[in-house]
């Protein structure tokens, strides 16, 4: 298998969130044949058409760039409201224009959602995949990773949950095939 380079975007914006904790874990446990990179989107300027000119702003481009050099993109997303976070939205928008010059088309990947709650952001998590279906990146199904209670599995920047970093393994196992099926 070669070695895939993966784009990790991370719906939450505050540094100690626990999607950014769990997102950090995610990768500790990847196989070595993914090379995984947090793409921060917190700079990233709202989308808006207006500023869709020969010269868009410099994010936008930078941002687009880094998308467009992976082989897979691995969302890991909190729940906001029974969705995804405005933030995470933007950044697939952003990712999607201009029209027809879309940086996401064709790549594979994967959705890992969380919240404090028992169902673990089953909103967001399906949000983000009705977007992916208009984007034309091919989603890992199963397993499907819905992370619930996620408040009580870290202490501090540890996770403490075996249980769960034994799924987190067996998932990144599972997306690394799903990957390298699918890339290119």
């Amino acid at each position: 298998m070669a070695t895939r380079k993966i784009a990790v975007l991370v719906g939450s914006l505050r540094r100690e969130s626990f999607t950014r904790k769990l997102a950090k874990q995610l990768m500790l446990v990847a196989p070595p044949t993914l090379e995984l990179e947090i793409v921060n989107i917190a700079g990233l300027p709202m989308y808006n058409q207006d500023d869709e000119t020969d010269t868009p702003p410099p994010r936008w481009t930078e941002f687009r760039d880094r998308i467009r050099d992976v082989d897979g993109v691995l969302f890991c997303t909190p729940e906001y409201n029974r969705s995804l976070p405005g933030a995470l939205k933007n950044a697939i928008d952003v990712g999607s224009r201009p029209y027809g010059k879309a940086v996401w088309s064709g790549k594979p990947c994967a959705v890992v959602s969380n919240s404090p709650g028992a169902l673990g952001g089953f909103g967001a998590n399906h949000a983000v995949r009705q977007c992916l279906v208009f984007l034309n990146m091919p989603c890992m199904q199963s397993p499907e990773a819905y992370i619930g209670g996620i408040g009580n599995k870290f202490d501090g920047d540890k996770l403490t949950d075996e249980s769960l970093n034994g799924f987190l393994q067996q998932f990144m196992e599972c997306f690394a095939t799903w990957v390298e099926r699918h890339a290119d």
